[in-house]
């Protein structure tokens, strides 16, 4: 069942021209593009997609390993993957990396949570603490929010001037194309989702007292911003998504959608890698006659 479904990165890639922003008012949160026809939208396709997230999930795990594996063998190999989760308060980021990127060997894997600067930080670039973040070749990252708050909320809150907010999309690109270049599989996804399902789910956690954590005042004062917010996304979006390091738009009101589109976003992203599993560097029959020699009753103590 699970292969029936390709191309999910051609459906949800971002075709910006680099000069303005794209429609993103155009892509509706609740839609489920790429799901199978047959799949209706309710608790039938939830327990689908589910399944479908742990199919999914156990390649993820297997081509991981090969990633990793690679590495170990080889110290020039040099390929690792980046997924970059962006979205606005509420928007399922947490929750994508437990329900997809927790189908990996935490061993393997580099998370790293992007939260406002500190003052060491504020004494750099801004590309500064992103790039000490980057994974090493063969591990997968994990990155929650990014370098793109900087052209995201910098802009929407004026923490810098436009001047210096806009000459970033360039910088972001540059960037972006020398990690490509070393062997970086970028993997950037915007979780879309509506303002209406963000009321709800800043609601949920002034209900469940489990989820007061999770509430912060200021999300409200962030909220009030939508629009600004909104039209941020959308020219970071139509000016950072070549063919090398597109962005993708998840509509992320249907969780559950959320979880399976970034996960066949990257099972995709690993099957162009073409991994292996490294060739043994030892002479295998040798060692297991070795092995055979210590279950022998003459065999060695």
């Amino acid at each position: 069942m699970s292969g029936r479904t390709t191309g999910i990165r051609e459906l949800l890639r971002v075709r910006g021209d680099g000069r303005g922003p794209i429609d993103l008012a155009a892509i509706d949160p609740r839609s489920t593009p790429g799901l199978p026809g047959r799949h209706v939208v309710g608790e039938d396709a939830k327990g689908w997609a589910r399944t479908e997230v742990g199919v999914v999930g156990a390649d993820l795990a297997r081509q991981q390993e090969m990633l990793f594996a690679s590495a170990k063998a080889d110290p020039e190999f040099s390929r690792r993957v980046l997924l970059v989760l962006q979205a606005v308060d509420c928007g399922g980021k947490d929750g994508t990396i437990r329900r997809v990127a927790g189908a990996m060997n935490p061993l393997g894997l580099h998370i790293r949570a992007f939260g406002p600067p500190t003052e060491l930080e504020r004494r750099h670039h801004f590309l500064w603490r992103i790039r000490r973040a980057l994974p090493e070749p063969g591990y997968v990252g994990v990155f929650n929010r990014s370098h793109y708050e900087d052209v995201l909320i910098a802009r929407v809150e004026s923490l810098v001037p436009e001047r210096v907010w806009r000459g970033r999309y360039d910088e972001i690109n540059e960037f972006e194309r020398e990690l490509t270049e070393g062997g970086v599989a970028l993997v950037k996804v915007m979780l879309h989702i509506s303002r209406g399902e963000q009321l709800e789910r800043l609601g949920a956690r002034l209900t469940d007292p489990t989820k007061y954590w999770k509430y912060n005042p200021a999300d409200l004062d962030a909220r009030a911003r939508w629009a600004d917010y909104q039209a941020a996304y959308a020219e970071a979006l139509g000016r950072t998504s070549p063919p090398t390091a597109p962005w993708y738009v998840v509509p992320a009101d249907r969780k559950w959608y959320r979880n399976w589109a970034v996960a066949r976003l990257l099972r995709e992203t690993f099957v162009d890698l073409g991994l292996r599993y490294p060739p043994a560097g030892f002479d295998v029959e040798r060692e297991r006659l070795r092995l055979a020699s210590e279950k022998s009753p003459g065999g060695p103590k």
